[in-house]
């Protein structure tokens, strides 16, 4: 499989303290990744280098091949295709969910430009295919504001995905959700993967093992252990620092 994101000995320290130590992993086209790990493990502070909120002091992180994204800024990561959603839904709570969609599919107009300007058929089009495919074309109308905590996930996530992404970072994704919706959240992960790479951070180990392509395991700003969801339970080493010690209540 293609290599779509390599990260090279990424080092990231604050004040002397070093939050990733030496960082170094690959992610293929198509996979549907999870890292994992007690707090401070260094999980978030990897999403944050990746997406450009932090500069790394040493390491390389390549996307697509030929792409050193190190040298973008945070802003301009999403023109070539890398996105991000953090753990509390960004959307629009004034806007209607299509509004939403509208402001999300032009990339480089505001607010204001995006709701006046007509959008073209293709985009209108795009917008009812990612709205069919996230189980809120039904909702086009209605106020953000009035969703449901796991709808307004859903509706940030196809923010993302109307904008032809090719990896997105999903933050703690299913958080606050009940069961039935971290299902259809876990097999709306599955039908994105089909056109898009997924990184999870995630706390859920009944999530994790449903939906994990690999699951990486982070500890002290390194990579403890990485593979499939069978290989990591079975570690001694991470049974010990993590999954013994209640892993879903301290990812």
């Amino acid at each position: 499989m293609k290599t779509i994101l390599e990260i090279r000995d990424l080092t990231v320290s604050f004040d002397g303290f070093r939050a990733l130590n030496g960082v170094t992993t690959k992610i293929e086209k198509g996979e549907i990744r999870f890292f994992i790990g007690p707090n401070g493990a260094g999980k978030t502070t990897l999403l944050d280098a990746i997406c450009g909120r932090i500069h790394p002091q040493q390491g390389t992180i390549v996307f697509n091949g030929d792409k050193n994204i190190m040298r973008y800024p945070e802003h301009k990561l999403v023109n070539i295709g890398i996105g991000r959603k953090f753990q509390v839904p960004s959307v629009f709570t004034s806007l209607s969910v299509h509004e939403n969609m509208e402001v999300s599919v032009v990339k480089k107009r505001g607010i204001c430009s995006s709701l006046l300007q007509k959008l073209t058929r293709q985009q209108e089009q795009k917008i009812d295919e990612i709205l069919t495919l996230v189980d809120l074309k039904n909702y086009r109308d209605k106020m953000a504001s009035e969703l449901s905590h796991g709808q307004k996930q859903w509706l940030e996530i196809a923010m993302l995905l109307v904008q032809d992404l090719k990896l997105i970072m999903l933050d703690e994704p299913v958080a606050g959700m009940g069961r039935k919706e971290t299902t259809k959240t876990g097999e709306l992960l599955k039908k994105i993967a089909q056109h898009c790479t997924v990184i999870v951070v995630e706390h859920d180990m009944e999530f994790v093992r449903e939906y994990a392509t690999k699951v990486t395991v982070m500890h002290e700003g390194r990579i403890l252990d990485e593979g499939s969801i069978d290989q990591i339970q079975n570690n001694p080493k991470v049974i010990d620092v993590y999954l013994g010690r209640g892993g879903e209540n301290c990812a």
